[in-house]
């Protein structure tokens, strides 16, 4: 039932103050209550899920939802702003470099952790068919859920393992996608396997369709946003919304990767220069969070805590085999090859990134699937996969924190500075405004700006002391902890950092 049209609600305006009213409380209180999950290092995305569900129409706020057309909606509209997000923020040069590893997480690690699960939940008396859907529904990690744990932990990650983490979660959806529609429709015809070469040339499409459609989308939004001047700077946000869904739209179209797509035309977009870049970024880190809220809340909606009690002990017993058999299993044979091929996994990286398999609203989203299409046991599977997310969110999500520290994997980078000094514009501009931190072992610490050789074409412009900013002058002493900022044309950049080491943003 639409939970709309079951509200007792009068006629307009009524219908849409009492919807808007609705939506305020879950989202504002969701989003307030959000800040207690740091304390517990748990993902925030179980707050908004448990809102939702409190909400729904067994909890207190009696909201009759059952529409799962319109959840399977919302939630691919909010995973398109999620992973396009992720793409904006990511470095060309760490996709790059990092891209063969959690390339193989992300396709053969997800089959292997799908045959993996489907054998569990097959010893556990279900029927092969349902086995191997449950398998795929819950084989990729989810962006959004391994960040927010790590955010709500406070963490700042090594470099190289907290990048794989988010580039596998932003490549590892489209197999996953594949894996369930195929074996879905399979349910549907209550066949056993079914994965043969037809399905892996399904796999290999959608990823190279994924592929060239995003990169294309990209370069065009670069070829575009060079070139085009809207009269003001709040559209160029609503620009690049407009490349994300034209991404997703065109290649879902063309039978590829629409996820796939979306995340790598963000990648592309991201390393360019992108008038009113910071601008921009907001936006869509806002448009990125709202997407989380939502999803979450909505499908929270379409739980029902009744039914997850007759699932509540194979839901447990499959989370359990997911985090300490499975997922370990599929990123070990995944990685160890590339422990001796230049990218220096430690045997505690790969443990760490095999812990830190959070799945989120992915699986349930995916989950659907099977109820959309009309399979049988399709609700009871939707249950089954709510189950292993909220178990999955505590164990390992509520252990990141102290696995980190565990590991020894906590990065050693310096704290960022509290305030943050932006250049807006709409055209490229040449120079650079570089943040560096001042460390105790730099020969910049203790030294007046004065005697510091800057070249001719760079100077200070501003230090962040604590709370404090401070206009730089000649007799300005930096001191261990200070953020300061550097003017500096392309030429001088190199001495820049020469004498301040390596600005922050590279970090």
């Amino acid at each position: 039932m639409n939970a709309v049209t079951a509200l007792p609600i009068g006629s307009e305006p009524h219908a849409t103050a009492l919807l808007l009213a609705a939506f305020a409380v879950l989202v504002g209180a969701s989003v307030i209550l959000s800040r207690a999950s740091g304390r517990f290092g748990l993902p925030v995305m179980l707050v908004f899920l448990g809102f939702g569900m409190l909400a729904g129409s067994e909890g207190v706020g009696r909201i009759p939802f059952e529409d799962y057309g319109a959840a399977y909606r919302l939630g691919t509209i909010a995973l398109v702003l999620i992973l396009f997000d992720g793409g904006l923020n990511t470095p060309l040069e760490a996709l790059r470099r990092f891209a063969a590893p959690a390339g193989l997480l992300a396709s053969v690690g997800v089959v292997l952790t799908a045959l993996l699960v489907a054998v569990l939940a097959h010893g556990l008396g279900h029927a092969w068919p349902v086995a191997m859907v449950l398998g795929a529904v819950v084989s990729s990690t989810d962006a959004a859920a391994v960040f927010a744990a790590l955010r709500g932990s406070r963490l700042q990650l090594k470099r190289r393992v907290g990048v794989t983490l988010e580039i596998e979660s932003g490549l590892n959806d489209p197999v996953a996608v594949i894996l369930t529609v195929v074996l879905s429709q399979n349910l549907l015809a209550e066949r056993g396997f079914a994965f043969g070469w037809t399905t892996a040339g399904a796999i290999v499409w959608q990823m190279i369709a994924g592929a060239l459609c995003g990169v294309g989308v990209g370069f065009g939004g670069r070829w575009l946003l060079g070139r085009v001047r809207l009269p003001a700077g709040g559209l160029y946000p609503v620009l690049t919304l407009a490349l994300a869904c034209l991404a997703f739209g065109i290649t879902t179209l063309a039978e590829g990767s629409g996820f796939l797509a979306v995340y790598l035309a963000a990648v592309a977009l991201g390393n360019s220069k992108l008038p009113y870049r910071n601008g921009v970024l907001r936006v869509h880190d806002t448009l990125a969070w709202l997407g989380q809220v939502v999803m979450f809340l909505v499908l929270g909606l379409l739980v029902f805590p009744s039914r997850l009690v007759a699932v509540a002990g194979d839901g447990l017993l499959i989370a359990l085999g997911l985090a300490f058999v499975a997922r370990p299993l599929a990123v070990a044979l995944c990685l160890v090859p590339f422990r001796a091929a230049g990218f220096g996994y430690t045997v505690r990286e790969i443990a760490y990134i095999a812990w830190v398999g959070l799945r989120g609203a992915v699986p349930i989203i995916l989950a659907v699937t099977p109820v959309l299409l009309g399979a049988r046991g399709g609700t009871r599977l939707f249950d089954l996969v709510c189950v292993i997310v909220v178990v999955n969110a505590f164990i390992p999500g509520a252990t990141v924190r102290w696995m980190t520290g565990r590991l020894g994997l906590a990065s050693e980078e310096p704290p960022s500075a509290p305030a943050v000094l932006d250049i807006e514009s709409r055209e490229p501009l040449v120079g650079d405004l570089l943040s560096f931190y001042v460390d105790e072992a730099l020969a910049v610490a203790g030294v007046p700006l004065s005697e510091l050789p800057f070249p001719s074409g760079a100077a200070a412009t501003l230090v962040v002391r604590g709370r404090q900013l401070i206009a730089p002058k000649g007799s300005t002493v930096l001191t261990p902890g200070d953020h300061v900022y550097v003017l500096t044309s392309p030429d001088d950049r190199a001495l820049v950092e020469l004498l301040f080491g390596r600005p922050e943003e590279d970090a």
